[in-house]
């Protein structure tokens, strides 16, 4: 009999078919004493596993390339982590075996992470994966990750770990549902990325039976069991009729009557261009510069390599805009050079802007290196710096940017309740602002954005977090200055509308998105726009501003 779930839909599309569950985690190896006169063999044992699933991290990455390959390429340094090791080996020599060393170093680490108030829950799950793969390596079983299959399936798992969501193949994993995870967690990045539907943050996911026929709608979030012909076809027609519209839709976003919005990607280095060039992104509008300098933890990277990575991007828009935002390290994006080792609220504590305004040398070489890559380009280049808390905090970076000599629009993201409210004084400091919604979301709520148990906060259809935008946006236009969107927000269709209607001048999102919000926002006229904000904003849950929102475009 056919039943409905519903957990969060993270990623458009319709995906049906059978169930598969991802591989289980590998078990805890037994606790046996090991003589110590083997110890150094053991050690060896264990660097050599450490060393192979770090290579083996940074191949996936290569292989995938843009985001992935960042969050990848973290991963791999978590493996090598000096500190991890050396508990490692301390284990070893007095008596316990490679595997067992490795589970209970990585054991211990886990606690003081989630000791600190699970603001590194995302940093948990990746280190989990991590563990799982060494100690497989050790005990020569199968590493866990996705099934082998030759039909196409839908993949069911407590949690995706980067490495997995980063290489599935869209021609077998029709779709995947997690019980973890939130909108903005890695997986749901990616997954939006590769333009599989997902669906996360559903309860019980785990309990569907391998071999169960699902339906799963990534916008809805819903879940069909055994779903009837009818509605099968049901939902394959409406996928049809949404394939139909995308291909149909080109050119500028822009409403029906002609109010221009323009549609922007978010990337994360030189590999995700491609995808973004051929969704018809008018420029970028989010450029995440952190993938070069997760490279190495220990220092930044020269100047030369920069231009070299920013050149690539710039090029690929002539006459096109391209908002880049400087380094955001710190919280789950911890740098050695860069970050604190020891504070007990990472995502509070000194971290984007902060960081960089501690480490002055760092903040220049990268502006310089803008500077010289924009040379004798024709591209609208703007740099942003993240987590402004304040005018104090605008002005500073205005500043380093005028020092450094930056031929650039400075702008300033709005990620902090604080600079949402006092957006207009900004504003006297920067040229524009932009919407990290998903950072917004997280300080509003107090919601950890990987924590899948307040998922329901981090919803970007919450109407606080919509109040915030709204006066975002109308401080924008009080100055005569842009308040563009870039957070996942942005690749909600039917969201850009009310954004627009909002008065967002610009929304930026993944490359698979782009096709679904010119074709939606091209449905609606600005007033109809902003009257669903107006509804939405006007509602007390973030479902309720859905229901209502869609019921204003709906004409009922």
């Amino acid at each position: 009999m056919e039943t409905t779930l519903r957990g969060v839909g993270v990623s458009h599309g319709v995906a049906i078919g059978e169930v598969r569950h991802m591989g289980t985690a590998v078990l805890e190896p037994p606790v046996k004493q090991n003589p110590t006169q083997d110890a150094e063999r053991e050690q060896g044992r264990a660097r050599k596993a450490v060393e192979a699933v770090a290579a083996d991290l940074i191949a996936r990455g290569n292989l995938a390339g843009g985001e992935a390959q960042a969050v990848l390429e973290a991963q791999a340094m978590m493996a090598q982590d000096p500190e991890l090791m050396s508990d490692v080996e301390r284990r070893i020599a007095v008596g316990s075996t490679a595997e067992r060393a490795v589970y209970d170093a990585f054991a211990a680490y886990r606690a003081l992470l989630a000791g600190a108030g699970e603001y590194l829950a995302g940093r948990v799950a990746d280190l989990d994966d991590v563990r799982n793969r060494i100690v497989a390596r050790l005990l020569g079983v199968p590493m866990p990750g996705v099934p082998d299959s030759d039909e196409p399936y839908v993949l069911i798992a407590r949690d995706l770990a980067p490495a997995d969501t980063a290489l599935l193949d869209p021609a077998l994993v029709l779709g995947f549902v997690t019980e973890e995870g939130g909108p903005t967690s890695h997986s749901a990045i990616l997954a939006r990325a590769l333009g599989v539907p997902a669906v996360v943050a559903l309860p019980g996911a785990g309990e569907l039976a391998e071999g169960t026929l699902i339906a799963v709608d990534g916008s809805t979030g819903e879940i069909f069991v055994e779903p009837s012909d009818e509605k099968q076809a049901q939902m394959e027609q409406a996928a049809a009729e949404r394939r139909a519209a995308l291909a149909a839709s080109s050119g500028p976003g822009a409403t029906s009557d002609g109010h221009k919005v323009p549609l922007l990607a978010n990337v994360g280095g030189p590999a995700d261009v491609p995808a973004a060039v051929a969704a018809g992104a008018e420029g970028v509008g989010l450029f995440r510069t952190e993938f070069l300098f997760l490279d190495d933890s220990k220092q930044a990277p020269s100047q030369e390599k920069q231009v070299e990575a920013y050149r690539k991007v710039l090029e690929a828009f002539p006459e096109g805009r391209v908002v880049v935002r400087v380094l955001d390290a710190g919280a789950d994006k911890p740098l050695d050079f860069l970050t604190p080792a020891d504070e007990p609220n990472p995502a509070l504590g000194v971290r984007g802007l902060r960081s960089l305004l501690d480490h002055p040398e760092v903040l220049r070489t990268q502006l310089s290196a803008l500077s010289k890559a924009a040379q004798g380009l024709p591209v609208y280049l703007e740099v942003m710096a993240p987590m402004v808390a304040d005018r104090t905090d605008a002005k500073a970076f205005a500043d380093a940017c005028r020092q450094a000599g930056l031929q650039a629009k400075f702008g300033a993201m709005v990620e902090i309740p604080s600079a949402a409210l006092r957006a207009r004084s900004i504003l006297q400091e920067v040229e524009f602002l932009s919407l990290g919604t998903n950072d917004l979301a997280q300080y509003t709520f107090a919601a950890d954005r990987q924590v899948g148990a307040v998922s329901r906060l981090q919803d970007p259809w919450q109407p606080a977090l919509l109040d915030l935008v709204a006066l975002s946006a109308e401080a924008a236009q009080a100055e005569g200055k842009s308040c563009g969107v870039c957070g996942e927000a942005a690749s909600d269709p039917l969201l850009a509308c009310v954004l627009t209607g909002l008065g967002v001048t610009s929304l930026s999102m993944g490359a698979a998105s782009i096709p679904y919000v010119r074709a939606t926002l091209a449905k609606y006229t600005l007033a109809q726009c902003e009257r669903a904000a107006a509804a939405a904003r006007a509602a007390d849950t973030a479902e309720e501003a859905r229901v209502a929102a869609q019921a204003v475009l709906s004409g009922e």
